[in-house]
């Protein structure tokens, strides 16, 4: 008999009238503002200004929940096209399925455009918003919590998950591998914010760090999982996935390190940077152009004009004085 377990929610989802309000975009929701509120803050040390988080924001979140749920889709496309199954549940998205691997990989995408607009260096703005898509990650887990999956193996220890009998799973007392990762996700957002402090990383590289350390635990995560998923050589595919991707952030902190060490002096330019003039034109603040230099000119051959009768005058006297 299991004394002691983490219970699970009886339902995801709470009616006012006839407006459901799901835990699991909740928690989607709060973890996208505090991500965006630490980044703010992080970006404005850096010499930022205020707002460009969000600014940016816009485009990188939107990006983000659809690459998340693309990835989800097409590694477990059998949950959606295969016999007896609706593929209209692929649109579904508030009942859980983001894979955060496309979630970053196009939620990047969006954030390039955004930086872009703006005139900011895309690993600037990533290096001030990595610890907080890490906490974003700490509670965006316990979404899973409300729906009842991304459980690990069955487990008699104090702290495991009680899961109740519903579609696709059976009740039992499990590993709850989304409280696990979520408390990863905190050690990660600490160890990006303590290293940043330390070495001063810049061009991307706590960014770097954060991926690097997060796929280290989602590894060994991963591998405690038992829903379904697909395997390649015996591991699931999403632990490949972090070798992979754990590889190739390492290899980036190491390369950019040599290649661009220190930090960005400047984050953002000024709002407010004239724009470039044209040659031989001054314009005011308004954009109106100056009409000063010309004005000078028109007076400089007034000067002229007047002096040109009396240059005349004086050469008519002299020759009548010769004469």
């Amino acid at each position: 008999m299991d004394l002691a377990y983490i219970p699970s929610p009886s339902t995801g989802v709470i009616h006012l009238g006839p407006l459901p309000l799901r835990g699991y975009a909740f928690c989607i929701i709060i973890g996208v503002f505090v991500a965006v509120w630490y980044g703010n803050k992080r970006w404005v040390a850096r010499g930022g200004k205020a707002g460009t988080v969000a600014d940016i924001a816009v485009w990188a979140v939107p990006f983000g929940l659809v690459g998340g749920r693309l990835y989800h889709v097409i590694t477990d496309y059998q949950l959606y096209f295969s016999e007896g199954e609706n593929w209209v549940d692929a649109f579904k998205i508030w009942e859980g399925g983001l894979g955060i691997w496309g979630a970053i990989a196009l939620g990047a995408v969006g954030a390039w455009i955004g930086c872009r607009r703006r005139g900011i260096p895309l690993p600037a703005y990533a290096d001030a918003l990595a610890p907080g898509i890490a906490f974003a990650q700490a509670i965006g887990r316990w979404g899973n919590w409300f729906n009842q999956e991304l459980y690990g193996k069955p487990t008699d220890l104090p702290w495991g998950l009680k899961i109740t009998a519903g579609a696709n799973r059976e009740a039992g007392i499990y590993h709850p591998t989304f409280l696990y990762e979520s408390l990863w996700c905190v050690g990660v957002a600490l160890l990006v914010i303590w290293a940043d402090r330390r070495f001063k990383l810049g061009h991307g590289r706590a960014f770097a760090l954060y991926v690097a350390a997060y796929c280290a635990g989602r590894g060994w995560i991963e591998y405690m999982r038992v829903d379904e998923a697909h395997h390649v050589l015996g591991l699931r595919l999403n632990v490949w996935t972090a070798i992979f991707v754990f590889m190739l952030a390492v290899a980036y902190i190491v390369i950019s390190a040599r290649v661009r060490p220190g930090r960005e002096a400047v984050v953002e330019p000024p709002r407010d940077a004239a724009a470039p003039v044209e040659a031989g034109k001054d314009e005011d603040e308004d954009g109106v152009e100056d009409a000063a230099p010309k004005t000078a000119d028109a007076d400089d051959s007034a000067v002229e004009r007047k002096d040109k009768p009396d240059q005349a005058e004086n050469s008519g006297s002299g020759s009548a004085a010769k004469g």
